[in-house]
């Protein structure tokens, strides 16, 4: 059993590298909101007084949020996000859960991906800390294979 749980390789320490069609926006040190969940629509039979029909109807998927110390790569997102104002174009994104060493954990692919909110750091000499952003990006869905 000490073989099989040696053989395991969990993301105890990892980083989210994010990729919009091929540009790499670089590493996030958080990724929230990776999920989907099946819409249920409730229908009542006729004469049937105790039984309630839960049918699935859609898929809804949630934002996604990445959060990383402020850096270089952030004039990326910004192109990405400036570009918006001449018009949608469909991208695709890739992120990918790494470790400290470079492995990477996970994969997901998302379809239709468009950014919805950037969020820069609070700029004040007061509270030294470290400057964060965060991009928020909504999808259409998980490609599959």
């Amino acid at each position: 059993m000490t073989q099989v749980l040696q053989d395991v390789d969990t993301a105890v320490s990892v980083c989210f590298v994010v990729k919009i069609d091929d540009v790499n926006l670089g590493a996030f040190s958080s990724c929230d909101g990776l999920g989907c969940e099946v819409v249920l629509e409730s229908r009542e039979e006729g004469g049937n007084n105790v039984h309630l029909w839960q049918l699935p109807s859609r898929l809804k998927y949630s934002n996604i949020k990445l959060t990383r110390a402020l850096g270089a790569e952030t004039s990326k997102i910004a192109a990405w996000v400036s570009s918006m104002a001449a018009g949608y174009e469909r991208k695709t994104a890739v992120i990918q859960a790494m470790t400290a060493d470079g492995t990477v954990v996970a994969e997901w692919s998302l379809i239709d991906v468009v950014p919805v909110r950037w969020t820069g750091p609070t700029l004040s000499s007061d509270q030294p800390k470290v400057l964060t952003e965060t991009l928020e990006i909504a999808h259409h869905g998980f490609m599959e294979g």
